[in-house]
């Protein structure tokens, strides 16, 4: 798995490069769907958008994509439409009262969709930041945990703070942090650092880069205009980005060796062009 950004530097790169990626890589057909989950909070649009944004890239690449968020007043302003939507991502609305049972909920649809699945994929699920008070009641919902901060310092250590919630309270728990609102890999890079350096010696290895997300308009057009950035903008510069973090996702999720490997031909690859 990836433990820091330098080691998938290589998904994102410079615009006048052509793109080297593995292909998509899931898991047997027929498997439970990965799980992932992802704290939003009641009014946080953006995040909510690169959750759903993150769910239509993955079934652009063949893979089954599902997010569930608790349904309640707020689900409406954060969220598409109930059902299947761009290129078969589906949202998927579910009433739980708490974790534990949005975990079994996810359980659930992770075999469900898996048994209906040719080419494995991805459970998406929205955990109101509120609920992870109690995350060790989380497992195995929070095994994989993905958080997004911008590059800010008030950001990045009100995700540090996050991070260290979940490793405390679920000694298991991977936090993986997908940067975003950068404008370079530079600064993705020395923001994911603070990030690590602010940490405790003993955690700063189970935080996992997913990379980073670009600070471009036409992220925010798409969000206003509730539709994924892949869909009305798909060569741009963002879509490219929201790709790679959906490939890098998926391919940990599943099976980290394999990806170790193709992550290595990808280097060399990129070093002999």
């Amino acid at each position: 798995m990836a433990q820091e950004l330098g080691d998938v530097l290589h998904y994102f790169i410079p615009d006048d490069e052509a793109p080297l990626l593995p292909e998509p890589l899931c898991e047997p057909s027929g498997s439970p769907l990965a799980i992932v989950a992802v704290p939003v909070g009641e009014s946080d649009v953006v995040r909510a958008a690169f959750v759903w944004n993150l769910a239509v890239e993955m079934a652009r690449l063949g893979a089954a994509a599902t997010v569930i968020a608790p349904g309640d007043e707020a689900t409406e302003s954060l969220w598409p439409q109930p059902g299947r939507g761009p290129l078969g991502a589906e949202f998927l609305p579910t009433f739980v009262p708490d974790l534990p049972t949005l975990a079994s909920r996810a359980l659930e649809v992770a075999k469900s969709r898996g048994a209906g699945s040719r080419s494995g994929g991805m459970v998406l699920v929205h955990v109101p930041p509120g609920w992870l008070d109690k995350a060790s009641d989380g497992d195995p919902l929070l095994r994989l945990t993905l958080l997004f901060s911008a590059p800010e310092p008030r950001e990045l250590e009100e995700t540090c703070a996050l991070a260290r919630r979940l490793f405390f309270a679920a000694p298991g728990v991977r936090v993986g942090v997908t940067i975003h609102g950068v404008r370079s890999i530079d600064e993705a890079r020395e923001a994911f650092y603070a990030l690590v350096s602010a940490l405790e010696p003993e955690l700063r290895e189970r935080l996992v880069s997913y990379g980073l997300l670009l600070d471009d308009l036409d992220v925010y057009r798409a969000i206003v205009n509730r539709r994924p950035v892949g869909v009305i903008h798909p060569q741009s510069r963002a879509a490219r980005a929201l790709a790679d973090v959906a490939r890098l996702l998926l391919s940990d999720a599943a099976v980290p060796a394999v990806v170790d490997e193709r992550r290595e031909a990808a280097g060399r690859g990129r070093s002999d062009g």
